[in-house]
């Protein structure tokens, strides 16, 4: 039986893309030696930095000025990454969900954190979008994409102050206009490689300004400068991102990733619409191509259980919701196939037949 990954993370990756990765770590570049056991500062290796970065810049076009960087510690160390490099006086947070709550919370142990908007009154299933931004803070913080509540912020922030973004499960999604980003980063196991590597775009001019000092390794000039060699970088995740940016521009690019997100969501919420077993979660005009989130119809509780066990028979991996939402999560990342959401859409119909 055909399996379809809608795990929210780690997540789907084309399967080209384990292949090759799996393949470097037995031989590497023909090398003898497994990608596992090859040194940072082979010969071979810097190039797969040096394409990544490269690719980084194509596909997202973005302008002189910036660096991309490879760290580790998830998504979770940029919480505080970002306050220590960037905050000297006010911060502004827009929460959203857990995610933006975790880097609020670490922000504040830094300087006067400022919460512009929050969608907690609704238990996060809508974006705020009128609110403003105090133009004496040091940047705006924002989670584009909440993949516990499945909404998702799909417009570039036009802001007087440099915006920061966590983009670890929309990244190369869509197209983006980086000029209005100070940084953006995320765990790229949701959208971009396997788990262990963290991506960083970072506009350099933002960095020194702090009065603080800070730790070395926190430091964003320190891999700056040393090009993300500062310390032993996890090799295989980043060779792994460096594939699968090597497959998204195969595909088309971020537009061709949206046209697919697009294409994917309309396949599933069409369907939760029209089920009358099922209801979304999300507020419509704030629901997540990546992320898509639905419980049972308060009539049909009952059958939770049961959906999720035929669902399991029929080859869908991952669908159980988060315990802060319950029901249901479809996680359509780039890699899922518009096959793999029609056969949920089916699934999901042939459930309400049963029934």
């Amino acid at each position: 039986m055909k399996k379809y990954n809608f795990n929210p993370g780690p997540s789907i990756l084309p399967k080209e893309v384990i292949e090759a990765t799996a393949a470097a770590c037995l031989d590497f570049q023909g090398s003898g030696l497994s990608l596992m056991e090859t040194s940072h500062r082979a010969k071979n290796f810097q190039p797969v930095v040096d394409e990544a970065v490269a690719l980084f810049k194509e596909l997202l076009d973005i302008p002189e000025g910036y660096s991309v960087i490879f760290l580790g510690g998830g998504a979770s160390l940029q919480f505080c990454m970002v306050p220590y490099n960037l905050l000297e006086k006010k911060a502004a947070y827009l929460n959203t969900g857990v995610w933006a709550t975790k880097a609020e919370k670490e922000a504040k142990l830094f300087g006067e954190v400022v919460e512009v908007a929050s969608s907690k009154d609704k238990n996060f299933t809508y974006v705020p979008r009128d609110f403003e931004i105090p133009v004496d803070a040091d940047y705006l913080h924002v989670t584009t994409n909440n993949t516990i509540y499945g909404t998702e912020l799909l417009q570039d922030v036009d802001s007087p102050i440099p915006v920061v973004a966590d983009m670890s499960s929309d990244i190369f999604s869509r197209p983006l206009d980086v000029s209005k980003y100070g940084i953006i980063y995320g765990g790229a196991q949701k959208n971009l490689s396997m788990a262990g590597v963290t991506f960083v775009i970072i506009k350099e001019d933002l960095l020194g300004k702090v009065s603080r000092q800070i730790p070395t390794m926190l430091d964003y000039r320190t891999h700056v400068k040393k090009g993300s060699m500062f310390n032993t970088p996890p090799v295989v995740p980043i060779y792994c991102a460096l594939e699968n940016l090597r497959w998204i521009k195969r595909q088309g690019g971020v537009k061709a990733m949206e046209k697919l997100a697009i294409e994917r969501a309309k396949i599933i919420y069409d369907e939760i619409d029209r089920n009358k077993l099922f209801v979304g979660t999300a507020e419509v005009d704030s629901r997540s191509r990546m992320n898509l989130t639905f419980v049972m119809a308060p009539e049909y509780q009952e059958l939770q259980d049961e959906f999720l066990a035929f669902a399991s028979e029929k080859g869908m991996v991952g669908v159980k919701g988060h315990r802060d939402v319950g029901g249901f999560r479809a996680s359509c990342y780039n890699a899922m196939s518009i096959e793999g959401c029609q056969a949920l859409a089916a699934c999901m119909k042939e459930f309400e037949a049963k029934h």
